[in-house]
């Protein structure tokens, strides 16, 4: 097994990409049967895959060390080829699409497989490719301003990534001067915040209007790749969240603030349960990687086994330092059919969520590779959230391995924390609604519709006294805003699907977990809702399934107070 440090590395041209299109357009008019045209799809395919895989290795190197002056470089040809590329395939979907041999094809293929062809003709057009390239630039402009930002705490200047772990803090006063570390040090590059997110809004609305559609929300909805709901069901699912889940969110926090005796609930006591220290590992990262990895071995030995192999290739890098982007992901090397998986330790409870969450990604990746089909791949964001966030709740039986005597505290943390990131999710989502339908707002106006927003959906949080942050700010550190649009509501109806995982679970465990992995192993074969259905789980669209989930959570919350006092 390759060590993914030393996977080779060459740059894929688009001139490479180029030639692998027009050998299959010349075959593609030539072919005399589907199965020709079939056999030609196979071949233009893998040479794709060759261009994912060389972009997925220096897209992870680039974010190991946004310094690095090499895979900079590397990045910055592939934000400038990206759009070719993207344009390649959607003359690729053309000919698909008018093939003659059409009916056969999609009988030979998973009907999904020409639903996505339909899409990423609305996707893209060739009269967006200077545009597009101007949107990669920027968000790499955003990625590389974060990943070098510093904050100064206490005398210390740290990484954000680092700072926001203060806010788990058992000591209110550390948490307030953590929120406002975070407010000053942004409030410094403010200018460039704004700068860069104007820019942004503005070249996708000129995308969005070139292309025909009234403004960016369509066009960055069909860029998702989504064809199982559209803007409207995901409208009546915020206005779900606004009836049954704030409402319970409201009631929940006023009883911690009563419970500490705090007047209001502060941004910086947001992840703040009990009085009792916060349960983060009694557990270094060399601990914390071992008893994962025994974790696994219990669960099931598919992800065991899994879980060994990625350690074996050093697939794992999770110690947060400077110029280390910072985030968390999982990313694939198709043609290593290997996963990888960033994160930034930083010594909280949120340490153990990305060692599940994230390997739920990379479980979802392998099924794929080694039984799946990669041209319908793990299928839409939505889906790929609830692989991550389940697994999250089927750790719970092992928690007290990493959290000693507070393992039940991290239960009731991580379930609340779940349950108040909705309220916040659909504000992230209503707020670019608002931003693409409103393409001429300054940044005042802007920050001026969060506001409103956060009034709307956390109507319990005070951000008084917090310098920077209490303008309206806060989604200017949320990177989906500035690099992936729209994606943000797929986290939110994902949870509502984990949280049904997690009632399964606690019925009975072990058919709970095999219709986690069946759903993981379907990936995109079916659509969002029939997967969801078949786990035997209500689909975050249906009437009632938020509410329910509301109650439970609940229940639950007072069973876990029960057993911590």
């Amino acid at each position: 097994m390759i060590k993914v440090k030393d996977l080779p590395y060459k740059r894929y041209t688009v001139e490479e990409a180029n030639a692998a299109f027009v050998a299959f357009e010349s075959g593609a008019a030539l072919a005399g049967s589907a199965d020709e045209v079939l056999a030609l799809r196979r071949t233009f395919l893998d040479e794709m895959r060759h261009y994912e895989t060389n972009y997925a290795i220096a897209y992870s190197r680039f974010t190991l060390n946004t310094r690095d002056e090499f895979y900079q470089a590397e990045m910055d040809y592939y934000n400038e080829v990206g759009p070719e590329v993207s344009d390649i395939m959607t003359r690729f979907a053309d000919i698909m699409l008018a093939s003659p041999f059409r009916a056969e094809l999609e009988a030979a293929l998973n009907p999904r497989i020409y639903k996505s062809y339909e899409i990423s003709k609305k996707a893209f057009s060739p009269e967006i490719i200077e545009d597009s390239k101007r949107e990669n630039a920027l968000v790499m402009e955003y990625s590389k301003l974060m990943s070098e930002m510093q904050f100064e705490f206490k005398g210390e200047s740290m990484p954000l990534s680092v700072l926001r772990g203060k806010l788990s803090s058992p000591d209110r006063d550390t948490r307030r001067d953590a929120a406002c570390a975070i407010g000053e040090g942004l409030s410094k590059n403010a200018a460039s915040l704004d700068r860069i997110y104007d820019e942004l809004v503005k070249i996708r609305d000129t995308m969005a209007k070139k292309m025909g559609y009234k403004n960016f929300v369509e066009l960055g909805y069909y860029r998702m790749g989504r064809c199982d709901y559209d803007a409207d069901m995901v409208k009546s699912f915020r206005d779900n969240v606004a009836a049954d889940i704030v409402p319970t969110v409201s009631k929940i926090k006023r009883e911690i603030a009563d419970r500490l005796g705090y007047e209001s609930i502060k941004f910086y006591d947001n992840e703040t349960y009990t009085a009792a220290e916060e349960p983060k590992p009694i557990l270094d990262t060399d601990g914390i990687m071992s008893e994962a990895c025994r974790m696994y071995d219990e669960m099931s030995t598919v992800t065991g086994k899994f879980m060994r192999e990625m350690l074996e290739a050093e697939a794992f890098d999770v110690e947060s330092r400077d110029g280390k982007w910072g985030g968390g992901y999982c990313i694939s090397f198709p043609d290593y059919k290997q996963a990888f998986i960033l994160a930034n330790f930083n010594g909280t409870s949120a340490d153990l969520d990305v060692i599940t969450h994230e390997f739920g990604h990379a479980l979802a990746d392998h099924y794929m590779f080694e039984e799946g089909d990669v041209d319908i791949g793990i299928g839409g964001m939505e889906t790929a959230e609830c692989h991550s966030m389940s697994m999250e709740f089927f750790a719970y039986p092992y928690m007290q391995r990493f959290c000693g005597n507070r393992a039940e505290l991290y239960k009731l943390k991580h379930m609340l924390d779940g349950l108040s990131f909705i309220p916040y999710g659909v504000i992230v989502d209503e707020f670019q609604h608002i931003v693409y339908e409103n393409p001429n707002y300054t940044p005042e106006e802007r920050k001026a519709a969060y506001r409103a927003l956060e009034e709307k959906y956390r109507p319990y949080l005070d951000y008084d006294g917090i310098p920077y942050l209490s303008e309206g700010t806060r989604w200017q550190y949320q990177a989906h805003i500035y690099e992936s649009p729209f994606y943000y509501i797929d986290y939110c109806l994902a949870q509502t699907v984990a949280f049904g995982f997690l009632v399964k679970s606690l019925e009975d465990y072990g058919s709970a977990f095999e219709s986690y992995l069946s759903f993981v192993k379907a990936g995109g074969s079916l659509p969002f809702g029939e997967l969801v259905s078949d786990a035997g789980i209500k689909s975050p669209f249906e009437a009632g399934a938020l509410a329910d989930i509301a109650k439970k959570v609940t229940e639950l919350k007072d069973e876990l107070l029960e057993k911590i006092n």
